[in-house]
């Protein structure tokens, strides 16, 4: 029995560390729910130029990237 378990793991294999993709979409939830709450109390004038606004959406397309990457990386 012992030897059937033993063989079965090592045909397995090593399960890949998810950590990676856990501390990406940490850090874009995170960023998702600053910027909503920034955005939400400054309604009026959030962005506040065209170039706030690119920057905004510049940087949540990265940390959308770098999760995905991370996510394919890890499976």
């Amino acid at each position: 029995m012992l030897d059937a378990l033993t063989l079965i793991a090592a045909v397995e294999g090593e399960e890949s560390s998810q950590t990676l993709f856990y501390v990406a979409g940490a850090i874009l939830a995170v960023f998702a729910v600053v910027i909503s709450a920034f955005a939400i109390s400054r309604i009026e004038t959030f962005p506040s130029s065209a170039g706030q606004a690119r920057g905004v959406i510049g940087l949540a397309a990265l940390l959308v990237v770098a999760t995905l990457a991370a996510a394919i990386l890890t499976s």
